[in-house]
């Protein structure tokens, strides 16, 4: 049971990508889960979101966590018991989690035609008419996954995709861009990175703690 990728971002800050190729039951080998984790397994119909789950502590395990470590909030937000900021995605055959010392949020998306139609509900479509074909799928599937993993580093219900957050312009031949988020009269600036592999994007925000507290 490999680690897909693993990205050190500096020595607070890392980020573990798993390929999901095991069975449920080798997933479930090797891993403790609290009696609330347990029960939530037992409720998931689907095995694409069972293996999910159980791949997600698998991760924890290589950070150096067990699943009675981690907690959600209200929102669904997860915390570590430790205070170490998390953030988990889950898209098909591939999990993620970033770690850190400051705020983050990670985001895993599948390449696919269909962004193009919900795109004018998170970003200005007309912006983008000097790309076509994969090209465009590609930046609008980086430009959602950057808002989503926003919204999850926010962990509040409320924040409008296409009105808050604003995802700074970059090219695809780039890795990295900023974001700044608006919320209730303040304005907040994080950094992005972004990766491709297998028709998959996967984005991470972290906060640019030196812009928000000059």
């Amino acid at each position: 049971m490999p680690v897909y990728k693993k990205i050190t971002i500096d020595q607070h800050t890392k980020v573990l990508i798993w390929k999901i190729e095991e069975s449920v039951a080798t997933l479930s080998e090797g891993v403790e889960l609290n009696q609330n984790s347990a029960e939530r397994l037992a409720k998931m119909k689907s095995e694409v979101h069972q293996k999910g789950f159980l791949s997600i502590r698998h991760l924890l395990k290589h950070l150096g966590y067990k699943d009675h470590d981690l907690y959600y909030n209200e929102h669904g937000k997860p915390h570590l018991k430790d205070g170490t900021e998390i953030s988990i995605t889950h898209s098909f055959e591939f999990t993620a989690v970033i770690v850190s010392n400051v705020k983050v949020g990670i985001d895993i998306e599948k390449q696919r035609d269909k962004i193009m139609k919900i795109a004018p509900k998170f970003t200005p479509i007309e912006e983008y008419t000097a790309l076509e074909g994969n090209d465009l799928i590609k930046k609008l599937t980086i430009v959602w996954g950057a808002k989503e993993s926003l919204y999850k580093l926010y962990g509040k219900q409320g924040l409008l995709f296409l009105h808050d957050i604003f995802v700074t312009d970059f090219n695809l031949s780039e890795n990295t861009t900023t974001a700044s988020v608006t919320s209730q009269g303040s304005k907040s600036f994080y950094d992005l990175s972004f990766l491709e592999f297998e028709n998959y994007i996967c984005v991470y925000a972290t906060e640019n703690e030196k812009r928000n507290h000059q």
